[in-house]
């Protein structure tokens, strides 16, 4: 009786320690509240999938392994920006506290 009081204390002292957006409960995932306009979605979507596509395209042809380390640095960006548009939620503004005015009030 008392391990299973301290394994469900344990859990509950990592849930409340998790700062990622992600809760845990008995393997349960909480969605993740969308922080990011439609208009900036939108914008990260387009810019991402650019940056990405660039970045793609300069790989072929790139000449040192400075050159492939920044190429491969704009990929990455890319889809971080492809990723946060889709999903909606932005973990460094989480991060911040920031909310954009029009998502205000919602939840």
């Amino acid at each position: 009786m008392a391990s299973s009081v301290r394994r469900r204390d344990e859990r509950e002292t990592i849930m409340t320690k998790s700062s990622t957006g992600f809760d845990y409960v008995s393997g349960a995932r909480h969605s993740l509240n969308v922080n990011i306009t439609p208009m900036e979605r939108a914008g990260r979507i387009f810019m991402g999938a650019a940056a990405a596509i660039v970045a793609v395209i300069l790989l072929t042809s790139a000449g040192s392994a400075v050159v492939v380390v920044l190429e491969l640095l704009l990929a990455a960006a890319g889809l971080d920006l492809v990723i946060t548009g889709v999903l909606g939620h932005c973990p460094l503004y989480k991060k911040l506290g920031y909310v954009p005015p029009s998502l205000r009030g919602r939840k």
